[in-house]
C-alpha cells in the first residue's frame, strides 16, 4: 500500500472513529466507549500502515475518548453503550418477574417466575386486564404494574 493510500486510510478510519466516539448520555460513558472505539480502529489504522498497532491503538483511544468527553448527545447520539443495555435488560427482567408473581398470587397463571414475558405470561397479562376493566394488549406496562400493586 503506497504512502498516500495509508493516509487516506488512516484519516478515514480515524473520523470514523471520533464519530462513533458518542455512546452514553454521561462524559463517563461516552469517553469510555469513545476510547474502547478509537482503540479497535486505531488498531487498524496500525495493521495496514507505518505505525505499530499499539502506537496507533493508543492514539485512537486518546481521539476517541476525548471526542466522546467534549461532545455531548446532541451533537452525536449512538444510543447506549452496550453495558448499560445489559444493565437495562436485567432491570426489565426482575420488573417482569415481579409482574409474574403478583398475577400467579391473584390466579392468573403466567407460567415460570422466570422474567420473561413469553405466551404465558402474556396469556395472564390479557386475563389480568380484561378482567380489570383495562385496555388488553399482553404487554408490561406502567398501568399495568400499578394495578397489580394496588
Amino acid at each position: 500500500m503506497s504512502s498516500p493510500q495509508r493516509s487516506v486510510l488512516t484519516v478515514t478510519l480515524l473520523t470514523l472513529t471520533l464519530g462513533l466516539g458518542g455512546c452514553g448520555t454521561t462524559k463517563q460513558d461516552r469517553g469510555l466507549s469513545g476510547a474502547g472505539i478509537g482503540a479497535g480502529a486505531g488498531a487498524i489504522v496500525g495493521a495496514v500502515t507505518g505505525l505499530t498497532v499499539l502506537e496507533a491503538a493508543a492514539l485512537g483511544a486518546a481521539g476517541g475518548a476525548l471526542t466522546g468527553i467534549l461532545t455531548d448527545e446532541s451533537q452525536i447520539d449512538m444510543g447506549d453503550p452496550a453495558w448499560k443495555k445489559s444493565q437495562q435488560a436485567d432491570e426489565l427482567s426482575s420488573v417482569v418477574a415481579d409482574v409474574q408473581s403478583r398475577l400467579a398470587r391473584r390466579g392468573y397463571d403466567p407460567g415460570p417466575i422466570d422474567g420473561v414475558v413469553g405466551a404465558q405470561t402474556r396469556d395472564a397479562i390479557r386475563a389480568w386486564q380484561r378482567d380489570s376493566g383495562m385496555a388488553v394488549d399482553g404487554r408490561v406496562t406502567p398501568a399495568l404494574i400499578e394495578s397489580l400493586r394496588g
